[in-house]
């Protein structure tokens, strides 16, 4: 999936944080204990190609959701900024950001929760295309909403079904046809696929690289599967703790993670062709609270190669090779977690 790097970023992510006030309970408030925040996204740059499918990978809790919905102003950052085709989207007054959310759509993780129980499909599709003004009056309303639906392997007999009619995959369906009816540029795909049955997630993933080539789009694929990542992307980024701490090619990337956390997500991907051969890197302790970062690089409390400065000092990301960075304090010693457990 080779993307057009010749006309520059379609989207542009610079320095972009968001921290949310944690809420204070009766008791907090009665003593006096101070508030506290929750830093959810902190420090992100990168970019997207047009035509570009970039993957972000992290465990549930990292911030990839909540970073997905920041670069569509459906949160506010509490700093940096997001450029999407030239334009910096926080300095876009509200009618205009409305204009601007024509060409920027989100399928969300959960085909349940996403779909209004009491909106036919006709009306659920079909509300984008009122409220950007793409089609008047009821005929042509229905005839754009059933042409989008045929294309994600729908029916136009659906239209008017209601939600709990459909499977979950055929739920899916009807929120990628809602993401693609205002005919947009850009998708946050916010894990698609992690409700589905194995055998649905297939489909779906197909059905999204067959839009993407029909229709010229680029994605932001957020995904806690390595492999899905793997398959979908041109690059990838890794994140732990709000923070993006490998980037590159996904070729590069998969075939030589520099940073230890990469390594274990690495390892943890089943090997068919040489069952056994990897070894199991497996990281001790849960994710720290997000309340209570760690102070220096946030991965350290789980990471057997950290060494003092690790637990001081944050690393900065640096070049590892072509398009490909990381942050680690001990990128260039060579060291590997997966040496370490194959040895």
């Amino acid at each position: 999936m080779t993307a057009n790097r010749d006309s520059g970023p379609l989207l542009s992510v610079e320095g972009v944080s968001k921290t949310y006030r944690s809420g204070r309970r009766l008791a907090d408030r009665l003593t006096g204990r101070p508030e506290t925040f929750v830093q959810a996204v902190n420090n992100v740059s990168f970019g997207i190609e047009r035509g570009e499918i970039m993957g972000l990978i992290g465990e549930s809790g990292c911030g990839k959701s909540t970073l997905g919905r920041t670069i569509l102003r459906l949160h506010e950052p509490t700093a940096g900024r997001v450029t999407f085709d030239g334009t910096d989207l926080g300095a876009l007054p509200d009618a205009e950001m409305k204009a601007m959310r024509r060409r920027m759509q989100i399928i969300f993780q959960d085909p349940y929760a996403s779909l209004n129980p009491r909106r036919t499909v006709a009306e659920i599709v079909g509300l984008p295309l009122q409220l950007h003004g793409l089609a008047t009056g009821r005929g042509a309303l229905r005839e754009k909403t059933a042409e989008i639906l045929e294309k994600v392997g729908l029916k136009s007999m659906h239209l008017d079904r209601y939600p709990h009619q459909f499977s979950g995959g055929q739920r899916q369906r009807i929120g990628i046809a809602r993401a693609l009816v205002s005919h947009p540029e850009f998708i946050v795909c916010d894990e698609p696929v992690s409700a589905l049955d194995v055998s649905i997630q297939a489909q779906i993933i197909q059905l999204l690289t067959d839009l993407k080539q029909e229709m010229g789009l680029t994605y932001l694929f957020i995904s806690h599967d390595i492999s899905v990542i793997g398959y979908l992307s041109d690059r990838v980024a890794v994140m732990y703790l709000g923070e993006i701490v490998e980037l590159g090619s996904v070729e590069t990337v998969l075939a030589n993670p520099r940073h230890p956390y990469t390594q274990s997500l690495m390892s943890a991907v089943p090997e068919v062709d040489r069952p056994g051969h990897r070894s199991r890197v497996r990281l001790t302790g849960d994710l720290p609270s997000p309340l209570a970062p760690p102070p220096g690089c946030k991965f350290h409390t789980r990471c057997p190669l950290a060494i003092d400065i690790c637990r001081q000092k944050a690393p900065v990301a640096e070049s590892v090779g072509p398009g490909h960075t990381a942050a680690c304090h001990r990128l260039h010693e060579n060291l590997s977690l997966l040496e370490q457990e194959a040895s």
